[in-house]
């Protein structure tokens, strides 16, 4: 997962640790991180949940963009996993959010975001065309995600 992961950060000029991958659990409940590894051992976001990015884009089924995070009620008990390089003060400014799609259905759920003390700090907005893109590396993820037990 690291290596794609920074091969899917480098498309998007964001950083490796900016890049979430999680996947739906075997009784299709909850999303767990499947990168950053840091947050794999954390826990899991249950598709119930009404403050979850995450979890709204696997129930929708639709990507979305949100170029001002820190003011869209979310869950920030993620965020407040320290990964290495980061400073205590790097939050979510800026993310895309697309369901990952296998057999037709969603497996899972690709984040690209963009993290820094303030909106100002955290570099330009995300465009259609990143939007775009992450949607192309979803539907190849799909695939690949269905081989990891969860």
């Amino acid at each position: 997962m690291t290596t794609i992961a920074e091969k899917i950060a480098k498309s998007l000029a964001v950083q490796p640790d900016e890049v979430a991958i999680l996947a739906l659990s075997s009784s299709s409940r909850q999303l767990h991180f499947l990168f950053p590894e840091k947050l794999t051992k954390v826990g899991a976001l249950p598709l119930s949940s009404t403050t979850s990015l995450a979890a709204r884009t696997m129930r929708e089924g639709r990507a979305e963009m949100v170029n001002n995070f820190t003011t869209v009620r979310h869950a920030y008990v993620f965020e407040g996993v320290r990964l290495e390089g980061r400073s205590t003060g790097d939050m979510i400014q800026k993310i895309i959010s697309a369901p990952i799609q296998a057999g037709g259905k969603a497996v899972g759920v690709i984040q690209v975001s963009r993290k820094a003390p303030n909106t100002r700090n955290a570099g330009p907005d995300f465009t259609q065309a990143d939007v775009n893109k992450v949607v192309a590396l979803s539907q190849a993820l799909g695939k690949l995600i269905q081989h990891f037990p969860v």
